[in-house]
């Protein structure tokens, strides 16, 4: 003996029947009371009919239902391939780029020449700084020999319409750098000029786009200086 049914003449319950009910209590969505009755009273008939091949048609639901659920939740939970080397280093470098752009071409042209104190550079210098600090990247990448000119003079970039001209230049010279060496490219090495070691490309990537976002935390604080909001940290269109 296996269990009752309440409310009814006591009588045995077999191990089938309870299996049974079981298994259509799990598939049959019971939400009123009249559908538990009618489960209730479906078991209560199955004996009485003596029709094993329901038993069998309902087990043979059950097994065909957890497959099917089964790859339902595979197809909920792919996950994507990861993005190839040279892709996370470009986004990485468009990325600051499109921010110290975003600030070159918003902050207004009569406080370009603003500092916070007078040891500091100006905001135009800033930018011309971080933009051609790059070309130590991009030169070396690219074979091109010469010096570089880390701090270009106010003079030669006179205008805002200049200086954004120059960050737009030198951010667009090292994505091009980048694409040309492909996902391969990123673990060739190169000479360091400032550690003497060699280094990864990606690496040595890496250390200018990180360069660059110390100057755009630096310029973070002239906006709020100047009594201004910087377009990253405006509410969102």
């Amino acid at each position: 003996m296996f269990g009752y049914f309440p409310g009814h003449e006591t009588r045995k319950v077999t191990l089938s029947e309870l299996l049974v009910g079981r298994i259509l209590v799990a598939l049959l969505p019971i939400r009123r009371k009249s559908n538990y009755n009618g489960v209730r009273h479906l078991l209560e008939e199955i004996p009485m009919l003596k029709a094993p091949f329901v038993i069998a048609a309902v087990l043979a639901a059950a097994i065909l239902a957890v497959p099917a659920q089964a790859q339902e939740a595979k197809k909920e939970v792919a996950v994507k391939p990861a993005d190839p080397p040279s892709k996370v280093v470009l986004d990485s470098w468009n990325d600051i780029g499109r921010k110290l752009i975003a600030m070159a071409e918003d902050f207004p042209e009569d406080k370009y020449d603003m500092k916070p104190n007078p040891e500091q550079r100006t905001f135009a210098q800033q930018l011309l700084h971080a933009a051609g600090a790059n070309y130590y990247f991009t030169n070396l990448v690219t074979g091109q020999k010469g010096p570089v000119e880390e701090n270009p003079k106010r003079e030669q970039y006179k205008t805002k319409a200049d200086v954004v001209a120059f960050v737009k230049k030198s951010f667009a010279d090292g994505a091009a750098a980048i694409q040309a060496r492909g996902d391969k490219g990123m673990s060739e090495f190169v000479v360091d000029p400032f550690a003497h070691q060699q280094v990864r490309i990606s690496d040595l990537a890496y250390g200018f786009i990180e360069h660059c976002g110390e100057h755009y935390g630096q310029l973070v604080v002239y906006y709020r200086v100047a009594g201004l909001v910087p377009p990253e940290s405006r509410p969102k269109k």
